[in-house]
């Protein structure tokens, strides 16, 4: 007998499913004992159904959700419509209903993927999303099985394919934000609204989910401290080459004294570091640990063979539970959330800052400094005109608490304006 797939969605992902099954189907028959058959799809409209069958697409289409639901002949239930909703409406269903769901829906995940996996574990049914991070790197699986038996410290995820390829422009070939981000909007790599990719919102739902797969903890979304790549300079890049850095966009999750620290900001990364060569739309996740030490998964992030190879993936762990007639978890480890304190982040960080040029504003910048606590590795001045003076900063180790402080006393004062913060990170 086969393994009866309903598919809600038939986009540049769910299309590429089909042609996996296919070039693969020896060796899934191998490993489930059965096929996996696409019996229905869930379309928009009879509009969309149309197009499709004129295209040569000869599946069953439906246009309700009801034609999936109330099928008892339907095995589980392939999302991959994205957005929030009707998806997030259509797994619950389908969980209810006593089907197991595969997704690699990251925002609904993020958001609401407890609510969605006590709904599972409720009616004893599983719940997958392997694709939800990172495409095509098998991250979530590797966390929730290969480290089980590790103690994790840090995870560095260079998580998002846009920002990265138009990071790598801007240090390659000196590109400006907007000309690197015109580029990718003409390769398809950027939305025509690109804010949930630059403004880092993409990369922060991812390391949400991550949280719990990594330390097992569920964070809410609005507990993560996320900034982009929006407000990054020619200057910063070229600053940073000289001090042997490149920026990148990188999702963190640290252990501190009193908790988890949870952020995604453009960080300055040592060259040496294994993320630094990190280019172009691809995607990584480094891990450091109490007993494996240091490791690091490479891959597409995105795409649709990637993407559809890790559902598919998925599809065959739900199969294989199903002729076992078993019901598995995909993450078994959940602690008490504890998130850091402002006064346990430590990092040195990285200032541009600019004055009014003036006599004494060197030594009111180390007042500030003073201030709040914060001690100065190496500042540099460059008097740009006869009224504008630029500084560059690079600090020791200070917490988010003093930055929150530096900050604040710099938008206060009426000489001086930030132009850009980046944390630093160690190899």
């Amino acid at each position: 007998m086969s393994v009866k797939v309903a598919l809600l969605g038939f986009g540049t992902v769910a299309s590429g499913i089909p042609l996996l099954l296919e070039n693969n189907s020896s060796k899934i028959r191998a490993v489930v004992g059965d096929d996996l058959v696409i019996a229905k799809v869930l379309v928009r409209d009879e509009t969309t159904k149309k197009r499709l069958l004129d295209q040569g697409y000869s599946y069953q289409f439906v246009t309700s959700i009801d034609d999936i639901v109330d099928d008892e002949s339907i095995d589980m239930v392939v999302e991959l419509m994205g957005r929030i909703e009707p998806a997030k409406t259509f797994i619950s269903r389908a969980l209810s209903a006593g089907k197991p769901v595969v997704t690699a829906n990251k925002d609904l995940i993020a958001l609401y993927g407890g609510e969605l996996s006590t709904l599972a574990a409720k009616h004893q049914v599983a719940l997958y999303y392997e694709a939800a991070v990172a495409g095509g790197i098998p991250i979530l699986r590797a966390l929730a099985d290969s480290f089980a038996s590790d103690k994790l410290t840090r995870l560095l995820g260079v998580l998002n394919g846009t920002t990265n390829f138009m990071l790598t422009k801007m240090i390659d070939e000196g590109w400006t934000y907007e000309r690197a981000l015109q580029k990718a909007q003409e390769l398809g790599y950027a939305e025509s609204d690109p804010t949930n990719d630059v403004k880092g919102i993409d990369a922060a739902y991812k390391v949400a989910i991550l949280s719990q797969f990594a330390f097992g903890m569920t964070i809410d979304f609005e507990a993560i401290s996320y900034s982009g790549i929006d407000k990054v300079r020619v200057e910063d890049v070229t600053v940073a080459q000289k001090l042997g850095y490149v920026i990148k966009l990188v999702g963190l999750l640290e252990e501190t004294a009193s908790g988890l620290n949870a952020e995604v900001s453009p960080v300055f990364l040592p060259k040496t570091h294994p993320l630094a060569a990190v280019d172009g739309v691809m995607n990584a996740v480094y891990i450091e640990s109490i007993g494996v030490g240091q490791a690091m998964f490479y891959g597409p992030g995105a795409g649709q063979m990637p993407t559809a190879t890790a559902v598919v993936a998925d599809m065959i762990q739900t199969a294989c539970t199903l002729r076992d007639h078993t019901v598995s978890v995909f993450n078994r480890f959940a602690t008490k959330t504890r998130l850091a304190k402002s006064e346990d982040i430590m990092s040195p960080y990285y200032f541009a800052i600019q004055a009014t040029n003036k006599f004494g504003q060197l030594l009111e910048l180390t007042r500030l400094c003073d201030v709040c606590g914060i001690r100065v590795e190496q500042l540099l001045s460059d008097e740009i005109d006869s009224d504008r003076l630029d500084f560059v900063m690079i600090t020791h180790e200070m917490s988010k608490k003093e930055l929150a402080c530096f900050t604040a006393l710099l938008q206060d004062h009426q000489d001086f304006r930030m132009l850009s913060t980046f944390k630093i990170l160690g190899d």
